[in-house]
């Protein structure tokens, strides 16, 4: 519920579930309406089909609710927990033409959100002794963002940015389209000065040069060291000395996630968390 209260605006889970409802059915799931009475009541089981990390649990839920208020769900085993395969993860129970409209949509989305869980869960326990976090991206499926940022969280990430509105990323395109580092920096200020906003500031780094323009320019929160190796990656934190936040980004991998860590970073952000994942194995069946 955490996550929901500080990322659910203007009832993010509520209409993506909705328009996925909407999209599904149009108001009809003629292939249960065809065969089953309206008053039967029935009971479903969530089957682990795949060893990993549980995630959408606490969704599943919210939908079961949004399509019938009627239906039951019994968790067993929460978001976040290690599963095996032939796990059960929660019992429903319900009529069983409401529970089949709800199946698809809490597969579909319980088998995505578990495989980001896993695989964040993979990547941060290499460095779970240090102090370096790991963060998702905006590399995410458009329209379902909330939910794999909410399944990163599930698996021991941290959450960037969650879009374009709520932190200032200075990106290359950004610095190129305004003529370099120290008029993007400035004209960002003004920006936020001008428009009383309270945003931090992250900017993006190419090489050492550029590292050293924002440090002698400033007034930034973050400084990103982008497709940098290893060794320019210690000499950056070390110029850096703590000023800002720094962050490690771009082709790391498990093979070199701990080694950028090592380097003394804050955080290194991962699209591949999101956007290289493959759909946990599970199933929805009738008790």
């Amino acid at each position: 519920m955490q996550f929901l209260a500080q990322y659910n605006k203007d009832q993010s889970i509520e209409k993506l579930i909705q328009n996925a409802i909407w999209e599904d059915t149009h108001g009809f799931d003629h292939s249960a309406l065809a065969c089953i009475p309206s008053s039967q009541v029935g009971n479903m089981k969530l089957l682990v089909k795949e060893d990993g990390i549980i995630a959408g649990v606490e969704l599943a839920s919210i939908i079961f609710k949004e399509v019938d208020n009627s239906i039951t769900v019994t968790p067993l085993i929460l978001d976040g927990a290690e599963v095996y395969k032939g796990d059960i993860v929660f019992t429903v129970q319900g009529p069983e033409i409401s529970l089949l409209k709800a199946e698809r949509l809490v597969l579909n989305c319980m088998q995505r959100m578990s495989a980001i869980a896993t695989k964040t869960k993979s990547f941060a326990s290499l460095i779970e002794d240090l102090s370096t976090k790991i963060l998702d991206t905006r590399k995410t499926t458009p329209g379902i963002r909330i939910l794999e940022k909410w399944a990163v969280k599930i698996g021991g990430g941290e959450n960037h940015r969650f879009g374009l509105y709520d932190m200032i990323m200075l990106k290359d395109n950004h610095i190129d389209f305004a003529g370099g580092i120290a008029k993007a920096i400035e004209k960002t200020k003004s920006y936020l000065s001008i428009n009383k906003l309270d945003l931090k500031i992250e900017v993006e780094t190419r090489n050492l040069t550029e590292v050293k323009e924002v440090i002698e320019i400033g007034g930034v929160h973050r400084i990103m060291l982008d497709n940098f190796n290893l060794e320019d990656t210690v000499v950056a934190v070390e110029l850096i000395a703590g000023r800002y936040e720094t962050e490690a980004s771009g082709g790391i991998d498990e093979n070199t996630l701990r080694n950028y860590a090592l380097c003394g970073v804050d955080y290194v952000s991962m699209g591949a968390l999101t956007h290289s994942v493959y759909n946990m194995d599970l199933s929805l069946k009738a008790l």
